[in-house]
């Protein structure tokens, strides 16, 4: 952990330095491109030692794949390397080398190249196989149409911004940003001259990197704080539960729950502020004319913490991996979309029981509450005040669902899971059956359920 911590930092510095001095201005794409390659070795070199070598081999693998397969099944083959091997690696982490989940392994890069790896490969499989009519406007627009040399690939899948904490980002908007299209290409979305403007503004991510840091520093004051303070565990402390009515227990289970977030929250947000501070992660513009830096951003706090429907809680967590999800899964999968896309969350995650747990447990939530929305929502819309009331009631029951369905991710094994459920007596699993047992589900046409589907694959994606 304390290498994550000065590899992020370090990566920090360099970014900064990277986007003053290495500027494409300043540099030419090749030196961008080794630069990043470079210093993203020696930082995974440097936290993981030896380790890092599966990362290496992993990728290496897959250049091979992406040069010698055919394109109609480089994906396939691409996807099946790529998950095989972390697969494999998550076995042998937990149950040969006996690793605990809080030390810090080379797992979590492996699963963000993995992500990059297959991304990569439907992109180009996209590209180059197939024809513009049978791709959506997203395949068309990020579909890639050659196939990268040996530096582009490397930089894409090993960049010090990404290599150690992500996010996964599109290969055609990281070249972009090597080679110094990635702004322009996005300003150039927005008719400028009717604003004043008698040329393309400049912004600057400095703003940006500073703000997401200052959440950074928030979120480690809390997680030092609170999260050690308050662990998951003692939710199944005998003593605990013998001397602590129900609802007490339910709100000390979300007061764990909250201070089990915080080192995500540090995590993803300092991640995206390496990005920003290379320059990475131009949005566009928003309704008010502000900058958005956000291409890459995996979670709004704002969003979460306020959530009144479990939909929004999980629209705006992990968000990069969510993405990633609908476009090498949900969108190409021939039947079944929704169970796949769960099937292959489930896997890239890990092989600890508590993820199952929350992922079968997230599908009743997600359907129960898209049952309650469908039939009662429109009841409560007739005024000011039975709306509030409806916001306030939905937000403490989407808040107390959530923490629910994610205790046994952090808890992991069989046995404390099925404890902590026996313990609140299994409640929301009874109340969601009924509710879809006793709520009509209306009928929905084949867009509107796609969409819902995908809101619904949302809810396994990682903490």
């Amino acid at each position: 952990q304390i290498n994550f911590v000065a590899c992020q930092l370090f990566a920090l510095l360099a970014a900064f330095w990277f986007r003053i001095y290495l500027s494409p201005s300043h540099a030419s794409s090749a030196v961008r491109h080794a630069f990043a390659t470079l210093f993203g070795i020696y930082f995974a070199v440097f936290c993981f030692g030896w380790y890092s070598i599966h990362l290496f081999v992993l990728v290496m693998m897959n250049y091979g794949i992406m040069n010698m397969a055919s394109i109609p099944n480089i994906h396939r083959y691409s996807f099946v390397v790529a998950m095989g091997y972390l697969t494999l690696c998550h076995i042998s982490r937990i149950y040969i080398f006996h690793y605990g989940i809080l030390t810090t392994d080379f797992s979590g890069p492996l699963m963000i190249i993995t992500q990059k790896i297959t991304t990569l490969a439907c992109q180009l499989h996209d590209g180059i196989g197939r024809q513009a009519e049978e791709l959506t406007a997203e395949q068309n627009r990020l579909a890639v149409k050659s196939r990268p040399s040996l530096l582009e690939y490397l930089s894409y899948l090993l960049n010090f911004m990404s290599i150690i904490a992500g996010p996964c980002s599109n290969y055609k908007d990281y070249i972009a940003f090597i080679e110094g299209r990635h702004v322009h290409m996005k300003l150039l979305e927005v008719n400028w001259k009717q604003k004043g403007y008698d040329r393309l503004p400049d912004p600057s991510p400095t703003g940006a990197a500073v703000y997401k840091l200052c959440i950074t520093l928030v979120s480690l004051i809390l997680f030092l704080t609170l999260t050690k303070n308050f662990p998951m565990a003692y939710i199944i402390d005998n003593e605990f539960l013998d001397e602590t009515p129900f609802l007490s227990r339910l709100g000390y289970l979300y007061v764990v729950t909250q201070a089990a977030k915080p080192k995500y929250y540090f995590a993803w947000t300092l991640a995206d502020a390496v990005n920003n501070a290379a320059g990475y992660g131009f949005s566009g513009v928003d309704e008010r004319g502000t900058f958005r830096w956000d291409l890459l951003s995996n979670l709004n706090i704002w969003n979460i913490e306020t959530a009144t429907s479990f939909k929004m809680y999980i629209e705006n967590w992990n968000i990069q991996t969510a993405a990633w999800l609908k476009r090498v899964c949900y969108d190409r999968a021939p039947w079944y979309p929704t169970a796949l896309t769960f099937i292959l969350s489930a896997l890239w995650h890990g092989i600890y029981p508590g993820y199952y747990f929350t992922f079968l447990t997230g599908i009743l939530m997600t359907l129960a509450a898209r049952a309650i929305r469908n039939n009662c929502r429109h009841y409560f819309l007739s005024s000011v005040p039975l709306k509030i009331g409806y916001d306030i009631v939905t937000w403490a029951i989407t808040q107390l669902a959530v923490c629910y369905t994610v205790a046994p991710f952090v808890m992991l094994a069989v046995e404390p899971t099925i404890k902590f459920y026996k313990s609140v007596y299994f409640h929301m699993h009874i109340l969601s059956i009924l509710v879809l047992l006793l709520l009509p589900i209306r009928p929905q046409t084949h867009s509107v359920r796609r969409a819902q589907d995908q809101a619904m694959l949302n809810s396994i994606k990682s903490k």
